[in-house]
């Protein structure tokens, strides 16, 4: 077993944004699913894709591609309250940047979230 995949042992729900937008202008987010996490409220700094210094709220290591855009939240599918509004549940956070870090012989990959 990868450190990698041994580091992620929290769950989180995941929703991807998706292209388009709804009759009034906000985003549309494809169906939840969980994924595999490392959470940590830490404010970090990062450069988003404009160039700008901003500091999250937290940043979330996953083994998988996520898009930014989409909206993340520490807990089950099985607790989720508003499993089709993303943005409505407490805690839960836009994805505003990613980085990708790969293992010293690079066959897997490290991603971290900025929330």
């Amino acid at each position: 077993m990868s450190i990698i995949t041994t580091m992620l042992r929290q769950t989180a729900v995941y929703w991807p944004v998706l292209l388009g937008r709804d009759r009034f202008g906000n985003a549309q987010f494809g169906a939840a699913r969980e994924v595999d996490v490392r959470w940590e409220d830490v404010q970090e700094e990062y450069v988003d894709a404009l160039g700008t210094r901003l500091l999250s709220k937290s940043v979330v290591y996953v083994g998988e591609d996520l898009v930014v855009g989409g909206v993340l939240w520490l807990g089950t599918l099985a607790t989720v309250e508003h499993l089709n509004e993303p943005k409505e549940n407490d805690d839960a956070y836009e994805v505003k940047a990613l980085a990708k870090l790969p293992n010293f012989k690079a066959t897997e990959f490290l991603r971290t979230c900025y929330l």
